[in-house]
């Protein structure tokens, strides 16, 4: 790892003209990128000499010019998509797979989670079902942290040793079970840059949105303007622990499906 540490960038379900989308709701529609825009992002990392690397190789590297790229879901596009882009730009990703997912609509199916694992790419856990960690009991966190985990390795016959937190919500129990269960490390929403001394079970990420245009994804690479960031998700944080995850999802749903009244609040609760 870098002395600067390195950025990781968190991508969701890539959209292609003409494909239905895994979900239609504005607050899922915000973290699909046009598969074009990701090109344009893969295409600027190759010609200035950034390396697009895995969570593994990422924690491993002393790369001075690299960001982990990670995918959350394991929808489809992971493999007919994203995969393609990766390998003519010459990157590695972390693709974490919500392993009740295989085989729905849009997700990946088994056959292709193999796949995507045959071309080289680390296959992580992105839990069992996508709950909110921090909502669960110690049985459901075992579900979804330990069980999702031998689910996906009995599927690509390989050691899973990364996971990421559905949402983003996770607790101090969520990630001793994590640690109990051979997981190598840990990653979250928190938007930060992640060094030789943070923990490799509170890894931040930077969420790549459907709006960030490509000069944001170029600061985003070189952790600029991480203060910003930081504190509109410490404004949402504290709102989430006032309400609750279910109500602050019931508002912001309701806040994004808004239209012009309240621009600013959407903004802040999105």
């Amino acid at each position: 790892m870098a002395a600067r540490g390195f950025m990781c960038l968190m991508y969701h379900e890539l959209e292609r003209t003409g494909r239905p989308l895994c979900q239609s709701e504005p607050g899922y529609l915000r973290y699909v990128l046009p598969e074009t825009k990701f090109g344009d992002q893969m295409r600027w990392l190759r010609a200035n000499g950034w390396r697009g690397m895995s969570m593994g190789e990422a924690l491993a590297s002393s790369e001075t010019r690299g960001v982990a790229l990670t995918f959350d879901d394991g929808c489809e596009t992971d493999l007919i998509l994203a995969a393609p882009m990766l390998k003519e730009t010459g990157c590695n990703a972390t693709f974490y797979v919500t392993a009740g997912f295989l085989g729905n609509r849009g997700y990946l199916s088994v056959a292709q989670l193999r796949e995507l694992s045959a071309q080289g790419f680390e296959i992580g856990c992105h839990s069992m079902t996508h709950p909110y960690l921090s909502d669960l009991d110690d049985a459901g966190l075992h579900r979804e942290i330990v069980d999702a985990k031998d689910r996906i390795e009995q599927v690509i016959g390989k050691p899973v040793e990364h996971f990421s937190c559905p949402g983003g919500r996770y607790d101090h129990r969520a990630i001793r079970i994590a640690r109990t269960t051979g997981y190598r490390s840990m990653a979250n929403s928190q938007i930060s840059e992640n060094s030789r001394s943070t923990d490799p079970f509170s890894l931040g990420r930077v969420a790549i949105l459907r709006e960030t245009s490509q000069s944001s994804f170029q600061s985003v690479c070189r952790g600029e303007g991480l203060w910003k960031r930081r504190l509109r998700d410490s404004m949402q944080h504290s709102a989430r622990t006032i309400m609750g995850n279910s109500l602050y999802d019931r508002v912001r749903a309701l806040l994004l499906r808004g239209n012009e009244p309240g621009k600013a609040t959407r903004k802040f609760m999105a």
